[in-house]
């Protein structure tokens, strides 16, 4: 099967994404995240699926499994994964609205990662108005708490995994238009510091401020970043009536290694950190870890049918290894053949400045399309 015979068409594509990126979807706003899982699950029926709802827990949306008819419907097939859920909070069209300017598109999302879960699905589609059957079942499974590092879904993600012989994900292309076949590991901490409370204004000298607690562990935590390991805090929150010195204060962090033993030391140090001094407390409590996925000759094999596929379409794929978690670091590290970043090309993913490049949507979909049909035993 010759995919660039495949009649993808951007621009139709581009009008069909649309839909879901004007359907804001963040990750803590579980109905949002439920809308648009309503949307996707309607163009798979479309598509010819069998719809399965998989309720959501911990507070987060629901996920959607689709399988689509086979010859061989009981046999290990191929797995294409992706997340439904944004970063970006209810209200974001106001300041990235969906636009198009050339062949730019821009909006919430629409990089990271619904159009590479548009033309994953397009890709099927196309597949089946050509009468081309693949030669292994496909499964599509969409989840929804990714951009929090999948707490609720992990379990769900390993086990359906588990069940195939491939994993396609259509995380967005890497910068030079490389695809994914190794990702980092990365650790998430709850950081908490507590002081003693008085008032700003009368007694200031009698409080120990929680915030400034926390401050000075923010600057000893990014002081640990090294070319090995890296230490970030992204959320921090304290504090309720600027005249009370503030009892206590929460933050988030992120570290991220190449290898797995730089990334266990880092969580060593993070766990070790303590108070400056006794008057107030600070403790840190780890969160959820995405562990290191390292390409072995059976991803790279995938990753040689994916490129003579994309050198056939008139283009290169590098592979690479990438920070940035995703669902692939938890295929990928379970020893299954996983290839990442398949989705559109574009830039700016969790930024106002979010967009695609048009066009990728479509030889982009002719790539996917292509491993769909030719992956087999």
């Amino acid at each position: 099967m010759n995919p660039s015979a495949l009649p993808f068409d951007a621009d139709t594509m581009l009008n069909g994404l649309r839909a879901w990126v004007e359907c804001e979807s963040p990750t803590f706003d579980a109905a949002a995240v439920n809308r648009v899982m309503d949307l996707a699950s309607r163009e798979l029926v479309i598509a010819g699926a069998r719809i399965e709802r998989v309720a959501g827990r911990m507070g987060y949306g629901d996920c959607v499994r689709a399988t689509f008819p086979h010859a061989t419907p009981n046999e290990p097939g191929i797995l294409v994964m992706g997340h439904m859920d944004t970063v970006h909070p209810i209200g974001t069209l106001r300041d990235l609205p969906f636009k198009r300017e050339g062949n730019r598109a821009w909006g919430p999302g629409i990089q990271d990662m619904k159009g590479g879960n548009y033309l994953a699905i397009e890709a099927i589609r196309q597949l089946a108005r050509a009468n081309v059957p693949t030669k292994l079942p496909v499964t599509v499974l969409l989840t929804s708490d990714e951009e929090v590092g999948s707490p609720s879904t992990r379990d769900l993600i390993e086990a359906e995994a588990a069940r195939h012989r491939y994993v396609l994900v259509p995380e967005p292309a890497r910068a030079d238009g490389g695809v994914v076949t190794g990702r980092y590991a990365i650790a998430r901490f709850n950081l908490e510091s507590t002081g003693r409370p008085s008032h700003a204004g009368a007694r200031l000298a009698e409080g120990r401020s929680a915030i400034k607690e926390m401050a000075r562990k923010l600057i000893e935590i990014e002081d640990m970043t090294t070319e090995d390991c890296t230490f970030s805090v992204g959320v921090i929150r304290g504090g309720q009536w600027v005249n009370c010195v503030t009892t206590t204060c929460t933050a988030e962090a992120l570290s991220m290694a190449r290898r797995q033993e730089d990334l266990d030391q880092g969580v060593a140090r993070m766990l070790a950190l303590r108070a400056t001094g006794n008057d107030v407390q600070f403790k840190t409590t780890r969160g959820v870890t995405r562990p290191v996925w390292e390409p072995d000759g059976r991803t790279m094999a995938l990753y040689a049918i994916a490129r003579d596929i994309a050198r056939g379409l008139g283009y290169e794929i590098s592979p690479q290894s990438a920070g940035g978690g995703s669902d692939g670091n938890f295929t990928g590290a379970m020893g299954i053949p996983t290839l990442d970043g398949l989705g559109v090309a574009g830039a700016n993913a969790h930024t106002l400045d979010e967009h695609i490049m048009v066009d990728s949507l479509a030889y982009r979909g002719k790539l996917m399309a292509g491993l769909l049909a030719s992956l087999g035993a």
